[in-house]
């Protein structure tokens, strides 16, 4: 298995008499399938609340969309579960998938009582993770509908972190609408997995559903995007590097002891693109084609369980012309788009925290409008009645709030 790596600048010519000139590199990069690639087993760890809040449907819905979930994995993928309320134990150790009418006793036994402490059941979930990661996609489903109330929401980050030492994705599911969605989203984006909303507890199995089609097909791991940088290039100081497909996250950048920056990608699928935005600043150059960066991804096989792995070395390059008109290339701006929705939304809410309820109205409709550019209808009716509740005097419900963070930054749409 190898990678597919396309970039394309959204203006790939530049004005010679501009002493300084801003450009987006959109990167879109695929799992490329060879024909003796076999099927990587899975290494599926849930990681389920069960406190006294989930009493009732919530929990009978999780119980039997883990379930289905135990009928989809296949002979030698690998299964643990990790329950916590306001502790934490391991209901199923790590192991292959095998009895599975065992494992669902064990699911179906389970029952609602205590608090919630978050970062135990990241803690126990990574440590089963860890035990079957050699040679398999290696990810945890963290449900939650509640604040980390026993815990030390600091110490969930750090426990993110430390999953993408191992090379593990956390995929994160709030359930209802009391949990926290700036902790939940952290660790979702700090392990390089999605974040899900479960607004109703019918919605479990399909939000499961979803998120388990989306994992089958990871082809490759811990892959890192390598930008070098020619002399008068740079990266954007302040937010220089984001995914804006599937999910929009912005992306932390770091220097490699040879100069070149690396961005983290994590999982490669199969048969789903991975977009990443770069933000680069460029300085005057004389007329002609000119290379200014070059990109390369470092990646994981585990296929071959091999690590480490080099792309291709592909060239970014610049035609510097005399008379210059400016150029929108029509593959990159929706991209440019769904970044400019997030932040807006980003904004808004900053806005109304700040007690700014007209700021953050008109933020929210102009998110609205920028969803509508790009062609995401849903996203702009979520957005625009937001913004209309608050311009009409309203308060934002918990519920309006998350599906608002939702819409802003997710693209994976109901099936």
């Amino acid at each position: 298995m190898k990678v597919s790596l396309l970039p394309e600048l959204n203006d790939s010519n530049l004005d010679v008499n501009q002493s300084s000139s801003q450009r987006q590199l959109a990167v879109s990069l695929t799992a490329k399938v060879e024909n003796l690639d076999r099927s990587v087993p899975l290494n599926l760890c849930l990681i389920l609340d069960h406190s006294g809040s989930m009493n009732g449907r919530p929990l009978e819905t999780v119980k039997k969309a883990a379930n289905r979930i135990v009928d989809r994995l296949k002979n030698g993928d690998r299964l643990s579960i990790v329950v916590f309320d306001h502790r934490a134990k391991v209901l199923v150790p790590n192991q292959e998938i095998e009895d599975r009418e065992g494992i669902k006793q064990q699911i179906n036994r389970l029952s609602a009582d205590g608090g919630t402490s978050i970062d135990e059941g990241l803690r126990l979930g990574i440590e089963e993770l860890a035990k079957g990661k050699k040679e398999a996609i290696s990810q945890a489903f963290l449900l939650t509908d509640g604040e980390n109330e026993h815990g030390d929401n600091n110490r969930c980050l750090k426990f993110a972190q430390l999953a993408i030492d191992y090379s593990l994705t956390l995929n994160s599911l709030g359930f209802g609408d009391n949990w926290n969605q700036d902790v939940l989203e952290q660790i979702a984006d700090a392990g390089g997995g999605s974040l899900s909303h479960i607004a109703q507890p019918e919605e479990a199995e399909n939000k499961f559903s979803q998120l388990f089609s989306r994992i089958q097909t990871v082809g490759l791991t811990n892959a890192y995007l390598l930008f070098s940088l020619m002399p008068k290039v740079r990266l954007a100081e302040l937010k220089p590097v984001a995914q804006v497909y599937p999910d929009t996250i912005e992306l932390p950048v770091q220097q490699e002891a040879d100069g070149r920056f690396a961005v983290r990608l994590g999982d490669l699928m199969k048969d789903s693109k991975r977009t990443v935005l770069a933000n680069i600043y460029l300085g005057q150059f004389p007329e002609g084609n000119h290379t200014v960066a070059q990109i390369q991804v470092r990646y994981d096989d585990p296929v071959s369980n091999m690590t480490g792995l080099l792309s291709d070395t592909i060239p970014i390059e610049i035609n510097a012309v005399g008379t210059y008109q400016p150029f929108s290339n029509p593959q990159v701006q929706p991209h440019v788009l769904a970044l400019a929705k997030y932040r807006q939304t980003q904004l808004a809410e900053a806005k109304l925290q700040q007690g700014d309820r007209a700021g953050a109205a008109t933020m929210l409709q102009t998110a609205a409008k920028t969803a509508l550019q790009m062609g995401d209808s849903g996203a702009a009716t979520v957005l625009q009645t937001s913004a209309t509740r608050l311009q009409s005097g309203e308060e934002l419900s918990e519920a309006d709030k998350k599906k608002t963070r939702i819409v802003s930054k997710t693209t994976l749409q109901d099936s």
